[in-house]
């Protein structure tokens, strides 16, 4: 049997995206050559999300794009033989760019991985940045999180759920604990 604990509700994650938000600004000098891109399937809302509230402050659109990373897992053959991929679409030529890849929990890297893999295909950014919402540890990969919302120890058994209003019908995250 599992239990379930509310790691961020609704006005803790606004908060924290608020956060993340500032420090893309910071860390990138502005918004003139950033492009936002979220990872399939909650990192496209978070990526949004990011992107308005940057609209907000910096007072113009930062392009936006989105990721499904299916065809780059280093499991495509475990996952069957008929994988169901979804859109990737990107704003612009990437080259000279700096690239924020949107995710919402960063685990083992492996998906980051694929990501970035996926990325090199459309071009050569000047820069690639990870920001996640949560980062729970247990890496499995030499990859890090330049920009994160909430940093949460967990086990392997466990689970992080983030959930988001535009798909689940709520914001939150939840931690997942495996007994």
């Amino acid at each position: 049997m599992s239990t379930t604990s509310r790691l961020l509700d609704e006005r803790a994650m606004g908060r924290a995206l608020s956060r993340m938000a500032s420090e893309v600004v910071e860390r990138c000098q502005g918004t003139d050559r950033v492009v936002l891109v979220g990872i399939q399937r909650r990192g496209v809302e978070l990526a949004q999300r990011l992107a308005d509230l940057l609209h907000r402050s910096e007072g113009r659109p930062v392009p936006l794009g989105k990721l499904d990373i299916t065809l780059y897992r280093d499991d495509l053959q475990s996952i069957g033989p008929r994988p169901v991929v979804g859109e990737t679409s990107l704003p612009r030529d990437l080259d000279g760019q700096t690239v924020v890849i949107v995710d919402d929990v960063l685990y083992t890297g492996r998906t980051i991985r694929a990501a970035l893999d996926e990325l090199a295909d459309f071009g050569r950014p000047r820069r690639i940045l990870l920001c996640v919402l949560v980062d729970r540890g247990g890496r499995e990969l030499p990859i890090q999180a330049d920009i994160v919302g909430s940093t949460v120890t967990t086990a392997a058994g466990d689970r992080v759920d983030v959930l988001v209003a535009e798909r689940d019908g709520e914001d939150a995250v939840n931690l997942v604990r495996a007994s």
